[in-house]
């Protein structure tokens, strides 16, 4: 697929329609486990709409798949066990916040896909962002949505979105050579426009020590797509429109400012890990991953499977 399409929802359920064509020509029939679909994108670029389209797309005829969708989010950090994160590390501003690697719940995210993949009974945590005045806290345990327990429908696919879902961890050496660069694009000229150039190379490697963590994750999804800004400075943008919004429907929300200063908290792993993702997340298996390059208006500019 090389030609762009401005029909997202199409391109990415034709997509994934192939793939599981492709994994029941190699499955074991019946009691396999059911399809991992990851999907990264930069916030504001349409990610969560998109999601819920495919879901309720693949849900009716012809597909008739039975379809779950998971958030990376939903995996956060309690708020207690963010702040003795914070506290642990509180000369790192990366960490000061929930979004980077580290400060999600991996053990809970693995016992969750694990039991989905042995088609156990099991509960899916919901994360409330707006608690503690937007600092976020998992809801009780009680609130979580069960999935099993007689349902009559067998799960198909199991979609999973994150902001960083994908995203693989640098070499030490390549971790620092970005670093320099982005110091020297700092002190060279006035038109900087990235964030990496503003943190300490130590906070960096922390970030990055975590995300290999992150594998255990990736290396269980069976396909990719890849919702990637033809300029990552579109997220700024994007997230400022989202607010707006907000603040008009709600009658609240994060000032422009707080806006800028809260993608600000993200950007330097958009800068760090997404060329790689780019290329693919899957050593060793091409084909498996649909990257779609958006543009500044959510149009899609090209196609790609890598």
């Amino acid at each position: 697929m090389s030609n762009a399409s401005n029909d997202k929802l199409q391109t990415c359920v034709s997509f994934i329609v192939e793939q599981l064509k492709l994994r029941h020509l190699h499955s074991s029939g019946e009691g396999s486990p059911p399809f991992f679909l990851g999907i990264n994108g930069v916030q504001g670029i349409g990610k969560t709409s998109l999601v819920s389209a495919i879901a309720d797309r693949l849900e009716e005829a012809p597909h008739h798949l039975h379809t779950v969708v998971l958030s990376l989010d939903d995996f956060y950090l309690t708020h207690q066990d963010q702040l003795k994160l914070a506290a642990r590390h509180c000369d790192n501003p990366l960490v000061q916040h929930r979004g980077q690697p580290s400060t999600h719940d991996l053990d809970l995210a693995v016992s969750v896909l694990s039991s989905f993949r042995a088609r156990r009974d099991l509960w899916i945590p919901t994360y409330d962002k707006s608690a503690f005045n937007g600092q976020g806290d998992r809801v009780q345990k009680a609130k979580w949505l069960k999935i099993g327990g007689g349902q009559e429908r067998s799960i198909d696919l199991v979609i999973l979105e994150g902001w960083c879902l994908g995203f693989r961890a640098l070499d030490d050496a390549n971790l620092a050579a970005c670093w320099k660069q982005a110091i020297k694009s700092l002190q060279g000229s006035q038109d900087y426009r990235g964030r990496l150039g503003h943190h300490r190379l130590v906070d960096l490697q922390f970030v990055n020590e975590a995300l290999k963590e992150y594998d255990v994750i990736t290396d269980q999804l069976d396909a990719f797509i890849h919702l990637d800004a033809e300029d990552l400075q579109y997220v700024y943008e994007w997230r400022l429109e989202q607010e707006a919004g907000l603040r008009r429907s709600k009658g609240s929300g994060m000032t422009d400012q707080e806006v800028v200063n809260f993608v600000n908290g993200y950007y330097p792993s958009y800068e760090l890990f997404t060329e790689r993702l780019r290329t693919g997340v899957f050593k060793g298996r091409e084909g498996n991953q649909l990257r779609l390059v958006i543009g500044k208006e959510r149009d899609v500019k090209t196609v790609l499977q890598v």
